[in-house]
């Protein structure tokens, strides 16, 4: 799926605490309802089906209870998205990359082949099950593990074994470390440690732009990858470096070059997004704009991770994952400028938005230790709301989202705000502004007072709930207000 990423290390953010978030974008025209949800162990399968890819697999029998997001209507699989489980780590699956042609012919990806003709016939062939997939990760990997190592190593091996049948990228995290794992071609993977005074930013592409092989190989300190990777990339010359002497085994080298790509879509579609992101977190490291632009939307050494200007906070994540491009030529909502300009690249805040969820995971200093931030929808419109994550199940208004539009369901609200204020995006703007800042001010005032008494999470989370609920239901008053008045068959002359 596309989607867009943000990683934050602990000493880049605010508060200590790493932060790992991503916008789950539907394929266009798609909008797939999507609800918060606690998985208790009782609940979690044994025996794993894909739906998708039609493949079986065995699971451990200790899982550990868990959040998610997932899709909220049968059809397509679970597709769980992201989330923390009770020893504290979270997940986020997946971001959506790409390798080039010569990954793929070396490793084609793993897909599903349904069966041809009858059983017992001549010619029969049975299906072939594909590899895992975004629909799958999160369920096969999150409850059975307790640190972000392990995630990545969990993972790893699954891939090995089963394949992919698509490109990912995969964020796990604990109170110390993010990790980010992609995919490279059907088995082959790579990971690298996020820096802790770092972020990180991904679009759908792949990322990773330093690979120390020698580490990912022996240590693994900051590196970690498939067990043949390097025999992988010789056999089938994947390196690009140019080196010297009589040594040609690559030691470090840049991933995105070995196995990434770097198309016209991409610069349309990809790399406008990053430099989007680090422009605004790193507005004066360098120069952004203009003809002597030090990096430029279509740039394609755009570098993964940078160190921010200053610490950054949950606000800032949510503005980020918001963006259309504020301030630029190419904002669609822009009235300055050459109008030819607007819209030219595809926004982080889109249309088919599903869910923008950000785990925010700290050690016991702050007085809590695992935060979901969760909203629905296209993020320009909406507004991020915490939720303690340590818990028995979530509220009725963020779990039950139905197939029916209904303003009882958190999804469906936002929804609807999204499509009446950017049809009155004009006058709507200032409603929808005040209305996010006031939630996330009021919800966290309940987080840290149910920190500070220790009162109950369960008890703070309906609390929460019920806040949202009035201020989401106030401004879906207001915005379908305004967008009653700018509607087509309107008149002035009135009899009242």
């Amino acid at each position: 799926m596309p989607c867009t990423t943000l990683l934050v290390g602990r000493k880049a953010s605010y508060d200590g605490s790493t932060i790992v978030a991503r916008n789950d974008d539907d394929a266009a025209g798609s909008f797939t309802p999507k609800h918060l949800k606690i998985v208790s162990p009782e609940q979690q399968p044994r025996t794993y089906r894909s739906v998708l890819s039609h493949l079986t697999v065995e699971l451990p029998e200790n899982p550990l209870r868990y959040s998610a997001v997932p899709n909220a209507l049968e059809g397509e699989g679970i597709w769980a998205a992201a989330g923390i489980n009770a020893a504290g780590v979270g997940m986020s699956a997946t971001e959506t990359i790409s390798c080039n042609p010569r990954v793929l012919a070396a490793d084609p990806l793993v897909e599903y082949a349904p069966a041809q003709g009858t059983p017992g016939t001549t010619g029969y062939v049975a299906e072939q099950p594909g590899g895992l997939g975004e629909e799958d990760f999160v369920v096969v990997v999150l409850p059975y593990i307790r640190t972000a190592r392990e995630g990545v190593l969990r993972l790893g091996e699954l891939l090995e074994r089963y394949g992919t049948y698509e490109t990912n990228g995969i964020a796990f995290h604990d109170s110390e470390e993010i990790w980010w794992l992609e995919t490279i071609g059907g088995h082959h993977w790579i990971a690298r440690r996020v820096p802790d005074d770092a972020y990180v930013t991904m679009p759908n592409q792949l990322g990773i732009d330093r690979f120390d092989l020698e580490d990912a190989l022996g240590a693994g300190v900051e590196y970690l990858c498939s067990a043949d990777l390097a025999s992988f990339m010789e056999d089938h010359h994947l390196d690009l470096t140019l080196r010297h002497g009589t040594d040609a085994r690559p030691r470090v080298f840049n991933p995105r070059e070995a196995f990434g790509t770097a198309t016209d879509s991409d610069h349309v579609y990809n790399t406008p997004r990053a430099w989007a992101m680090q422009r605004h977190l790193n507005p004066h490291a360098c120069v952004w704009d203009g003809p002597g632009a030090e990096f430029s939307p279509t740039s394609d050494d755009i570098p993964w991770c940078r160190v921010p200007e200053r610490k950054i906070t949950m606000e800032d994540v949510k503005y980020v994952e918001s963006m259309h491009y504020q301030g630029t030529p190419y904002d669609p909502y822009g009235r300055p400028g050459n109008p030819d300009l607007r819209g030219s690249f595809r926004p982080i805040g889109i249309n088919r938005t599903s869910v923008c969820c950000a785990t925010q995971i700290t050690g016991e200093a702050c007085g809590y230790d695992a935060i979901e931030w969760v909203a629905f929808g296209s993020n320009v419109h909406n507004a991020f709301v915490p939720l303690f994550a340590q818990v028995d199940g979530f509220p009725a208004y963020f779990e039950t989202t139905e197939e029916h539009v209904s303003t009882e369901s958190f999804y469906w609200a936002n929804r609807l705000i999204g499509a009446l204020a950017d049809a009155s995006w004009k006058i709507s703007q200032v409603h929808v502004e005040r209305y996010q800042g006031d939630v996330v001010a009021s919800c966290w005032r309940v987080i840290e007072q149910t920190c500070e008494t220790e009162g109950s999470r369960e008890a703070a989370n309906e609390r929460i709930a019920q806040i949202v609920r009035e201020k989401t239901d106030a401004l879906l008053s207001k915005v379908l207000y305004e967008c009653s008045n700018q509607m087509t068959n309107g008149f002035s002359r009135s009899d009242h």
